[in-house]
């Protein structure tokens, strides 16, 4: 089968089109025929193996491990194993994989798997499961959001952000989005109360505060995003962007839980995972059209490189997808 692989940490170019052996199948194993797969934060930390943290976290010291890139898929099952029950051939389907989504073919296990809503396409369907749960696991479990509390969300133009707000929304939340100027009517159109262009205004200036406050951006203090919390409110970062190349942004996690030690507000770092609860109540709620993965862009499996560089440069007004 032909797939993106990559033997050393890099810039796009280390991404090579290649032909490799189709993946078997296991006993409670599904094989994918990938009809589209996203992008997200990890696979440009994968490709450059920054921050050099995540290296001695398991993802290979020179190069990674699991060299065909890749976590979100959507797709058509072409295989199941003896034991799986959940699944037949030809079901569509979306979820994530660990053995690279940016291929011909993919393996994984049934429960990395759900039916695909009928109202969205497969790109709509890749750009879900990784940006989607993590946006579920901040919102719901680390923010522990109730109906009518006030959330801000600081890269709400992008990936997480995008289905943070949209979540949000859907629980009942007034929601308030920090965004770049070419995103703002993007994030509004996303059910936001209030859009903040960031380039024209400190969303800490203000005198809101907020229950909630979801950062994927990366950018801001701690000091400053604790200014504008409620007493009691919960701050969830996510993820590991900015910083420097050895901690990256995840310093401010690390720290996040030692500051709250001394308070009452609630700081969190959000290291989080895909599971099939999450990923079933993100699909009911795209099924039930509370929740649209947004799909900026589309790139040939050719040009995968070329679609995390775009996502890197901050470009990308939502998700990015790789089409197979």
């Amino acid at each position: 089968m032909k797939a993106v692989v990559q033997h050393k940490y890099g810039e796009r170019d280390v991404f090579r089109i290649e032909n490799v052996q189709a993946p078997e199948v296991g006993d409670h194993d599904v094989v994918v025929r990938v009809k589209a797969a996203g992008v997200d934060a990890g696979v440009w930390h994968t490709m450059a193996g920054k921050p050099y943290l995540l290296r001695l976290f398991g993802f290979g010291l020179r190069a990674p491990k699991q060299r065909i890139p890749g976590r979100d898929v959507a797709g058509t099952v072409s295989r199941v194993g003896a034991g799986v029950t959940r699944f037949v051939v030809g079901d569509e389907v979306f979820g994530t994989t660990l053995k690279g989504s940016y291929a011909e073919f993919t393996q994984t296990p049934e429960t990395r798997l759900t039916q695909k809503p009928s109202n969205i396409s497969f790109e709509q369907a890749a750009a879900a499961s990784v940006s989607g749960c993590t946006a579920m696991h901040g919102v719901r479990d680390a923010g522990g959001l109730k109906a009518g509390q006030k959330v801000l969300v600081l890269g709400a133009g992008g990936g997480v952000g995008s289905f943070a707000v949209q979540i949000a929304v859907a629980m009942g939340a007034t929601v308030t989005g920090v965004c770049s100027t070419n995103k703002v009517e993007f994030v509004s159109s996303l059910g936001a109360t209030r859009v903040i262009d960031r380039s024209r205004e400190d969303f800490a200036a203000g005198s809101d505060r907020y229950d909630l406050i979801i950062d994927t951006a990366g950018h801001t203090s701690l000091g400053r995003l604790r200014r504008v919390l409620t007493k009691r409110g919960t701050l969830v970062i996510v993820g590991g962007e900015g910083g420097g190349p050895l901690l990256g942004g995840f310093g401010r996690s690390l720290r996040a839980p030692l500051v709250s030690l001394f308070g009452s507000q609630k700081l969190r770092g959000l290291m989080s995972g895909e599971d099939l609860p999450t990923l079933e109540a993100l699909r009911d709620l795209i099924g039930a059209g509370n929740v649209v993965p947004p799909v900026d862009r589309t790139f040939p499996l050719e040009q995968a490189g070329k679609a995390v560089e775009y996502l890197h440069d901050g470009r990308p007004v939502g998700k990015v997808v790789v089409t197979v």
